[in-house]
C-alpha cells in the first residue's frame, strides 16, 4: 500500500496565494470554503501590527521630543526636529484612517514614554530627563505643539 500523502494547506505552502485566495472568496460570499482558523488570526494579526506602529511612532516623537528638549546639543536639533515633524505626519495619517487607536495610545502613554525615555537616557547618561512626561498628554499638542 502506497503511503497518502498529506498536502500542506495553502496557507502553509504560498501566503500570498492564500491571501488571494481568501479575497476572492470574501468576494464571492463563498463563506463555507474559508480558511477562518487563519482567516481570524490574521484579522487579529493586523490589529496587533497596526498598534505596534502607533506606539513605535509615539516613542519616536516623545524620544526626540526629549533629546531637543533637553539635550544640549545645537547641531542636532535640526535633525530631532525633522524627525518629530515626520513622525508626527505619519501618525497623524494613521491616527485619520484608524481614530480608534488614539484611546490605545492613551491607555498605553505612561509605558511608551518609560521605553522612549530609558532609550534617550542609554544615549546621554550625563542628561537628566523629566522621569515622568511634563508637557501635555492631549495627543493632538503631542502632534503639533513646540515644546522646546
Amino acid at each position: 500500500m502506497i503511503p497518502k500523502t498529506t498536502q500542506k494547506p495553502l496557507y502553509d505552502r504560498d501566503f500570498f496565494l492564500w491571501l488571494e485566495d481568501t479575497a476572492a472568496r470574501l468576494k464571492a460570499r463563498d463563506i463555507d470554503n474559508l480558511d477562518w482558523d487563519n482567516l481570524v488570526e490574521e484579522i487579529e494579526a493586523l490589529g496587533i501590527s497596526q498598534k505596534h506602529e502607533v506606539e513605535s511612532g509615539l516613542k519616536t516623537i516623545l524620544a526626540h521630543l526629549l533629546k531637543r528638549c533637553y539635550v544640549p546639543l545645537p547641531d542636532c536639533f535640526r535633525g530631532w526636529q525633522v524627525t518629530i515633524r515626520t513622525q508626527r505626519n505619519d501618525l497623524q495619517r494613521l491616527l485619520k484612517k484608524a481614530p480608534s487607536l488614539r484611546n490605545h495610545l492613551l491607555t498605553e502613554f505612561d509605558d511608551i514614554y518609560q521605553e522612549a525615555l530609558s532609550e534617550v537616557c542609554e544615549e546621554y547618561p550625563e542628561t537628566q530627563f523629566a522621569q515622568t512626561w511634563e508637557f501635555s498628554r492631549d495627543l493632538d499638542a503631542i502632534l503639533t505643539e513646540i515644546f522646546w
